[in-house]
């Protein structure tokens, strides 16, 4: 045998076994109760309460419902007094768990002091920090966005501290009880640079390195931590877009994504969004950042606005 004969066995082998492994990586998104099976009791075991920020509406609304309804009670936290005391009875009805209500504006500064006196004397299992606000609703350039030097401030406080306030907070009590499990909530736009989202994508970028980081610090704690990293969920952030096979309800992501809290510190939540993931990154970024591209992107927006209106 030949060593050009060798070298081409070798690299087909090498090929082989590199497409085997990007198979088996695809099963176990494809199957995660099989390859992620989580007990009955998974939840539960953490602690008897979960914590969820902006959890009065969307994303944060179904993880405090799918959470209450694994026997945890609950802790809802935004700055909407009515909308949390009505999703409170409501969780309250259908689960017959307890839910505490705290008054949060995130985009503020000086409100931790406050929250952690409230949650001190709570066994926290498990942490959901969700709450985030987008700078504008329509896609702009970054000089663009109205008030910006109040909406950096604003954004920042809600998007990136809460996040590691929160962390902070909860994780003392975590890494006592040598359990626990974190849920950050990124975003799939923070996959790659996003002109006209810049300074939202940023911010989820930050949560998701955060949240990888603070997992690799703390697994031999015990403690899960994962970055969930969705693109369509059909909110008031999203304009409720029109659900199909990737705008999911945020009552079928958040179902989805609980399915994968041991599928690692990173995960897009559903088959659907992993494989749009994949798409969004194999586009050249010349294409993407197009004039073309991106007005169609803002036109399409202000077409869901309009039609929304």
């Amino acid at each position: 045998m030949d060593l050009i004969e060798l070298f081409s066995i070798s690299l087909g082998a090498a090929v082989a076994v590199y497409c085997g492994m990007k198979l088996l990586l695809f099963t176990r998104i494809l199957f995660p109760n099989l390859w992620f099976p989580l007990s009955e009791t998974f939840f539960t075991s953490m602690g008897e309460w979960a914590v969820v920020t902006g959890g009065s509406e969307g994303i944060g609304r179904a993880y405090a419902f799918a959470l209450a309804k694994q026997g945890l009670n609950v802790v809802i936290m935004s700055r909407t007094k009515a909308k949390l005391d009505q999703v409170a009875k409501e969780i309250g009805d259908a689960t017959g768990q307890r839910v505490k209500v705290i008054i949060a504006d995130f985009t503020k500064e000086n409100i931790f002091s406050e929250i952690e006196d409230q949650l001190k004397d709570l066994n926290i299992g498990v942490l959901v920090n969700n709450v985030g606000i987008l700078p504008s609703i329509i896609p702009c350039k970054f000089l663009e966005a109205a008030q910006l030097d109040q909406t950096i401030t604003k954004l920042i406080n809600c998007n990136v501290r809460t996040t590691v306030k929160m962390c902070k907070i909860v994780l003392p009590g975590m890494e006592n009880r040598r359990k626990g499990l974190i849920v950050n909530i990124s975003s799939g736009i923070a996959a790659i640079p996003f002109p006209l989202y810049n300074l939202y994508s940023a911010s989820k970028v930050f949560v998701e390195r955060f949240s990888q980081g603070l997992q690799a610090e703390y697994k031999d704690k015990g403690i899960i931590i994962q970055a969930v990293t969705p693109f369509g969920v059909s909110t008031r952030m999203t304009a409720y877009q029109k659900t199909n096979i990737v705008t999911l309800t945020p009552e079928d992501f958040v179902n989805r994504a609980l399915q994968y809290v041991r599928a690692g510190d990173k995960t897009n939540g559903s088959i659907s969004h992993a494989v749009l993931g994949w798409f969004l990154q194999s586009i050249p970024f010349k294409i993407f950042y197009s004039d073309f591209m991106l007005q169609s992107l803002q036109d399409y927006v202000k077409a869901r606005l309009h039609m929304r209106n």
